[in-house]
């Protein structure tokens, strides 16, 4: 299913293929990668061919398992959407035609299109002007249910000087994707922690559009527990000078669980901060993690400040991570940039120090795990998260006997 969008919001220039990796043209030469900034964005997705897999923002992501949605799955259900909010903030639902709706960016890839050109009513959180929120803000979506595909859409607003934590908890069985902005005007503060729980069936594909304004400061931590597949794909861009976006994650997948992560950073103004760092732990046959971070600095960012890391513990045989860090840069008049990844197994060195102290095996084991996601969990907002957090890494402990 697509809807007609205004001339004004769809770039209907057919993308072209690329990839970070480079390709061949067949006569043994390279051909250079393609920039960030280059790939092509719309709201319309019959602007965008029907991937193959072979693409590389696909290359990672088992098709067969995303239920149709690449090839545009109508919408058989509805996700239900229930809101806690304080007093402070105002919850609305809304149509399509809502002009606050599209603005914090443009879908690149296209599922992203599909869910904007598909939901049927939106959910707007705003923050207004220096309001402080008094408690966080829990939004709980509910899939469609079992075999059942649904399309969603959900902005959040901080008016200037705005402060506010935002809950996103992702629950329930079927297939679902959407889109989720965050808009922050000056000087806003906004706090955003973002659960995938979903039950074993469930297939979800997300994609986070941030726009920061001068001065502003988001927080964004996505948690990723449960589902069958689940990619998200947090994407911020800056509004104007003076902003910082600290972007973290936690996952942890079992076996054959497909989690995909993808962020980027857009470095457009100068004198801005971006800090990335996601963990995760696998175990189980099959189990596969995927984490892609994008950083592009452009000309005009000049006094950037920007890191990236990605770990990933891998707890049994059979389980696979992937993670690829990219870094782009077109001005040398930066602070500072870099980026890291690593993954592995159990580190033997501290597991024989807490052996020679007297602690078993299996509880030397859960001393590292817990300490390896101790610094991302710690950094959580909500003390239910944490708590949440904490006792689902003890289950999963639990179920592989670690």
């Amino acid at each position: 299913m697509s809807t007609a969008l205004p001339a004004a919001l769809a770039n209907t220039e057919k993308p072209q293929p690329h990839s970070h990796g480079g390709a061949s043209d067949g006569r043994g030469t390279t051909v250079p990668d393609a920039s960030r900034a280059e790939w092509f964005t719309s709201y319309d997705v019959d602007a965008f061919e029907v991937p193959t897999g072979r693409e590389e923002m696909w290359r990672f992501t088992p098709m067969k398992r995303l239920a149709g949605l690449h090839t545009g799955a109508e919408s058989t259900g509805a996700a239900t959407v229930s809101v806690d909010a304080p007093a402070e903030v105002t919850v609305e639902t809304v149509g399509r035609e809502d002009e606050r709706l599209g603005k914090a960016g443009v879908p690149a890839d296209r599922i992203a299109a599909q869910a904007y050109s598909s939901f049927a009513e939106a959910t707007v959180v705003t923050v207004g002007k220096e309001a402080r929120a008094s408690a966080p803000v829990t939004l709980t979506i509910e899939g469609p249910g079992a075999g059942k595909v649904a399309y969603g859409h959900l902005a959040v607003r901080a008016e200037q000087f705005a402060e506010a934590t935002v809950v996103i908890d992702h629950r329930g069985s079927g297939t679902y994707a959407d889109n989720v902005e965050f808009v922050l005007a000056d000087g806003a503060k906004l706090t955003v922690v973002s659960i995938h729980d979903w039950a074993d069936d469930a297939v979800h594909v997300s994609s986070h559009h941030a726009s920061i304004g001068r001065d502003a400061v988001l927080k964004h931590t996505t948690v990723t527990l449960g589902g069958d597949l689940v990619r998200v794909s947090p994407t911020a861009r800056f509004a104007d000078k003076g902003a910082e976006v600290d972007m973290s994650g936690v996952y942890f997948a079992d076996a054959g669980q497909h989690f995909e992560l993808r962020t980027f950073v857009d470095h457009n103004q100068a004198n801005c901060t971006s800090n990335v760092v996601y963990k995760g732990a696998l175990q189980g046959e099959g189990a596969h993690a995927v984490w892609i971070g994008d950083v592009l600095i452009r000309a005009a960012a000049e006094g950037t400040q920007t890191y990236e890391l990605n770990r990933n513990l891998l707890l049994t045989d059979g389980c696979r991570a992937d993670s690829v860090p990219n870094l782009e840069i077109e001005t040398g008049e930066i602070v500072s940039a870099g980026h890291a990844s690593a993954t592995g197994r159990f580190d033997d060195e501290q597991l024989f120090y807490l052996q020679a102290r007297g602690i078993p095996e299996d509880q030397a084991r859960r001393l590292v795990v817990r300490g390896f996601f101790h610094e991302l969990i710690h950094k959580i907002a909500v003390p239910e998260v944490r708590e949440r957090l904490e006792a689902a890494i003890e289950a999963e402990l639990e179920a592989v006997g670690t």
